[in-house]
């Protein structure tokens, strides 16, 4: 060591000057040259796993390993410290030289602090080939929106990165890991303090994926969490849905499992969207149907079976007085008017003739009396919905007066402004009064 170290200062700092040289040009190296040829060997493969572990940059943080190894190895022979001078300050015999002990442990800090760099890089490269596993299994797989890993990986990250934690806290501590890990024992109520959230997101997290809850891309509504849209993303500990106005909600994992939510992926598999719509109908314009409007409904072409079938069901027998009144059923414009609905619905192309198809009356309100529309459309997309929708209705409230019917509008300004002209007394009531 005498030689090495007998150069003087000047030496030293040539030598760790040099070190440090060698250490960046090993950077450089590694993430220059080494990189680039492995960016073209992926970009001549066809497989695509490669190019997610490029773009992962998984290679980049193994090319940080390269400065720290030449620093681990290079750090003694820069410093003029061998193996012997090592060997004694690690065991205590150094009592009197100050200046070889004092650089002994220069060089023992500096390989310690390099091994916990290398500890933490290679757990960040573990962590970007995890990344790249969930991006593998996405574009591979089809069942991967409904069966998603990516949560079962983060708990894998932590996990490594705890033991990452230990190892590289043992490294500069120069003590075996187990010594931390006896230790664990009794901070393990401040461990399930401290990562309560975590523990509670990984149970929701395999509940949610047992039970296929919700998947990416399902429409799920969380009225409580101000959400409503898209289901994007499906992490360990939160959910991102993409609301309707292109907002983001992000949403714990373990509420879906500790609170209530509707997901309307059932509707999108049906093949069938509902329409559970009602029309207003005003009630002083509901009477039976007389003879000219019996006639003029049958010739529309929905109706000429049901007005068919309904005055032959209808017609009177029986002998006939003159003074009594026959309690008999009579067609009343309303009940025609259902029994047309049903069957425009029936023959409208957008609606699903195999489920359910109601038109019903609800109980009378001050608002009129309602007749509910129930059916299912062939298309689920929110647009196409709602145009189906829109045309079925507009063609029924254009159809009333047909039948004599009114819908119910309460009265606005302008029908007040009506009403007050009519009560206004006119030029001859003043020359009379």
């Amino acid at each position: 060591m005498s030689g090495l170290f007998g150069s003087g200062w000047l030496s030293i700092v040539l030598g760790v000057a040099i070190l440090l040289a060698v250490a960046w040009l090993a950077n450089m190296v590694a993430k220059g040259v080494m990189l680039t040829i492995v960016q073209r060997i992926t970009r001549r493969t066809s497989a695509t796993w490669d190019d997610r572990l490029v773009e992962r940059r998984v290679f980049h943080r193994l090319a940080n390993v390269a400065p720290a190894l030449v620093i681990y190895y290079g750090i003694g022979p820069a410093l003029g410290i061998g193996p012997e001078e090592m060997t004694a300050f690690s065991t205590g015999a150094m009592e009197a030289m100050s200046v070889v002990e004092a650089l002994s442990l220069v060089t023992l800090l500096a390989q310690r602090v390099a091994l916990a760099w290398i500890v933490l890089a290679g757990a960040m490269a573990f962590k970007s080939v995890l990344d790249a596993v969930d991006d593998i299994y996405r574009d591979r797989f089809k069942e991967a929106n409904r069966r998603p890993i990516k949560g079962y990986l983060q708990v894998v990250t932590i996990f490594v990165y705890a033991i990452a934690g230990i190892v590289v806290i043992a490294v500069l501590a120069d003590q075996s890991p187990l010594v931390f890990l006896s230790g664990l024992g009794a901070l393990t109520a401040v461990l399930l303090l401290v990562f309560r959230d975590t523990i509670l997101s990984l149970v929701a997290s395999v509940q949610l994926m047992s039970n296929d809850m919700i998947r990416v891309g399902d429409w799920v509504e969380m009225p409580q969490n101000n959400a409503d849209g898209d289901v994007v993303d499906i992490a360990l500990h939160t959910v991102k849905i993409q609301n309707w106005d292109k907002t983001i909600s992000t949403v714990p994992t373990h509420k879906f499992i500790s609170e209530s939510f509707k997901n309307w992926r059932g509707m999108s598999e049906s093949g069938g969207r509902r329409i559970k719509r009602s029309l207003h109908l005003d009630m002083n314009t509901v009477h039976f149907l007389d003879v000219e409007e019996i006639e003029h409904l049958s010739r529309f072409e929905l109706l000429r079976e049901y007005m068919t079938r309904k005055r032959a069901e209808l017609s009177p027998s029986g002998p006939d007085e003159s003074e009594v009144i026959p309690e008999r059923r009579r067609l009343t414009n309303l009940g025609t008017f259902r029994a047309y609905v049903v069957e425009y619905l029936k023959a409208h192309p957008g609606i699903h003739e195999d489920m359910t198809l109601l038109v019903r009356q609800l109980d009378p309100t001050p608002q009129g009396v309602p007749i509910q529309i129930y059916c299912f459309t062939k298309e689920t997309a929110w647009g196409v919905y709602e145009g189906i929708q829109s045309d079925i209705f507009d063609h029924l409230i254009a159809v009333l007066p047909d039948f004599g019917l009114g819908a119910y509008q309460q009265p606005a300004g302008r029908d007040f402004q009506g009403f007050a002209a009519q009560l206004e007394p006119g030029p001859g009531d003043a020359e009379a009064g």
